[in-house]
C-alpha cells in the first residue's frame, strides 16, 4: 500500500504539470489534441470534445500535444511524404500542390489543398512505414496552418503555456510545504505526550514501551498531555504503572510495570518528544518559501558540480526517489509530504533549464523567434535539441547507477 502510495504522488506530479500546460493552452486558444500520462503506444485512451486522452505505456513522464510546436516547411512535407510517393508515384501532384503553398508561406492555401492530399492517402496502397510516415506528414500540415497553431501565436502566449507546467510544479511544492508548516509547524518549547526515547534499563523499556508511542491514559485515567501523564507516574511511589498507547493506528497497553525513584521523584524512564506546533499562516508560508530556495540553490550546486565524482554521487533517478518516498512515508506522512513537495520543485526546475526538448528551451526558442519576429525552421530545434537529450541521456544514466548501486544518498 504504501508504494501505491508513493507512486501515486509521483504520477499526480506529472499530472499536474501536464495540466498547467494543458490549461493553459485552452485558456489563450490553443486546443491541445491529446493529453496523456506517460507516453504513447497507449493502454488506454477516449476522444472528448477533439481532444485524446490517454494513459501511456511508457512510464517516463505526460504528454500534452499542442498544435503547430513548429513552422510547416515544404523541406519537412516533402521528406516524411517521399516514402508513400515512391510506393504511389499518384501521390506527387497532391504532395505537389501543398509543397507548393508551403514554400510560397501561404498557409491558408496549403490548408485549403490538405484535405485532397488526405483523401489520396488515405486511398493509397502503402506498406506500414510509409503510412506511418505519410499521417505524420498529414498531421504536421493540418496542425501547422490550423489558426491555433502554437508557433503562430504572440510570445506571450507561447511562453505561457510552456511556463505554466514548471510553474505548477512550483505551486504544488509550495502549497504541500506551506500546509504541513501551517498544520505540523515545527516543535514548541513544551513536551507532549508522545515518546521521544526510552531509557535503557528503564521500567518503560521493561514494559515494551517504544519511542513513537502516545500516551493517551495512565492506570485507567485519560491523559491528553505529559504534564498529566508525568502528575500520574510521580504520584505512584513505586507502585506499578499501567499505560495505554496509540501505536501505530492501534490501541497498546504496556505494563503494569512498577516505577523507580531517580533524581528525587518517582519515573517509568521515557523522554517526551517536543509538542508540536502549527505555524502562523505568515510564518507557514515565509518556511515553505524559503525551503523551496533552498531546493533552489541546492540543485544549482549539483548541477555545477555534476562532472565532479562527488556532484554524480549525489543524483537520484526515479528509482531512488520512489525508494526514499517510501521509506518516508513508512515513518510519518508530513516526511512523505515533504519530499514529494522537494521532487515538485526539482521538476519544475529541470523543467526550466534552457535546453531543448526541455521547457525552458522552448521558452528560449520564443523568445528569440519573438525578437526576430519569425518562426525557426524544424532543422534547427532537431539540431539544438541533440545537445538537451544527450545532457538528459547523461543525467539519467548516472543518476539510474546511482540507484542501482544505492551510492545516491538517502
Amino acid at each position: 500500500m504504501t508504494w501505491l502510495v508513493v507512486i501515486g504522488g509521483l504520477v499526480l506530479l506529472v499530472f499536474l504539470h501536464e495540466l498547467g500546460h494543458f490549461s493553459v493552452a485552452l485558456a489563450v486558444g490553443m486546443r491541445p489534441r491529446s493529453f496523456y500520462i506517460g507516453f504513447p503506444p497507449a493502454l488506454v485512451k477516449f476522444r472528448h470534445k477533439g481532444v485524446e486522452y490517454g494513459i501511456g505505456m511508457i512510464p517516463l513522464g505526460g504528454l500534452v500535444r499542442i498544435p503547430g510546436m513548429h513552422r510547416p516547411a515544404a523541406r519537412d512535407l516533402q521528406g516524411f511524404m517521399e516514402p508513400a510517393v515512391r510506393e504511389q508515384p499518384s501521390l506527387a501532384p497532391a504532395v505537389g500542390g501543398v509543397r507548393r503553398a508551403l514554400e510560397a508561406d501561404d498557409f491558408d492555401a496549403a490548408r485549403r489543398a490538405y484535405p485532397d492530399l488526405e483523401r489520396e492517402v488515405d486511398a493509397a496502397d502503402l506498406t506500414p512505414g510509409a503510412r506511418r510516415s505519410a499521417k505524420r506528414a498529414l498531421r504536421d500540415v493540418e496542425e501547422g496552418t490550423a489558426p491555433d497553431a502554437y508557433w503562430r501565436a504572440r510570445t506571450w502566449k507561447r511562453v505561457a503555456v510552456i511556463a505554466a507546467g514548471p510553474l505548477a510544479n512550483v505551486f504544488i511544492a509550495f502549497a504541500i510545504l506551506f500546509t504541513v508548516f501551517a498544520i505540523s509547524g515545527g516543535p514548541s518549547s513544551r513536551p507532549s505526550a508522545t515518546v521521544a526515547a526510552v531509557e535503557a534499563g528503564s521500567p518503560a523499556q521493561s514494559a515494551g514501551l517504544q519511542p513513537g508511542d502516545r500516551v493517551v491514559a495512565v492506570n485507567g485515567r485519560a491523559t491528553r498531555t505529559f504534564a498529566a501523564v508525568s502528575r500520574v507516574i510521580r504520584a505512584s511511589h513505586g507502585s506499578p504503572v499501567t499505560l495505554a498507547v496509540e501505536r501505530a493506528g492501534h490501541r497498546v497497553t504496556v505494563g503494569p510495570e512498577p516505577t523507580i525513584f531517580q533524581h528525587g521523584r518517582w519515573i517509568f524512564g521515557f523522554n517526551p518528544a517536543a509538542e508540536i506546533v502549527g505555524y502562523s499562516v505568515g510564518k507557514a508560508a515565509r518556511t515553505a518559501a524559503s525551503e523551496n530556495w533552498h531546493v533552489v540553490t541546492g540543485t544549482a550546486s549539483g548541477l555545477g558540480s555534476l562532472f565532479s565524482r562527488q556532484g554524480q554521487s549525489r543524483l537520484s533517478g526515479p528509482v531512488g526517489i520512489a525508494d526514499v518516498a517510501h521509506n518516508q512515508l513508512k515513518v510519518g506522512l508530513t516526511y512523505y509530504l515533504e519530499i514529494l513537495a522537494f521532487v515538485s520543485m526539482s521538476l519544475a526546475l529541470l523543467n526550466l533549464l534552457p535546453l531543448l526538448p526541455l521547457d525552458g528551451g522552448h521558452i528560449l526558442f520564443s523568445l528569440i523567434e519573438g525578437v526576430r519576429r519569425r518562426a525557426l525552421a524544424r532543422e534547427v530545434y532537431e539540431r539544438v535539441s541533440v545537445i538537451g537529450i544527450a545532457f538528459i541521456v547523461l543525467v539519467f544514466v548516472i543518476a539510474f547507477s546511482n540507484d542501482v548501486s544505492g551510492h545516491a544518498p538517502h
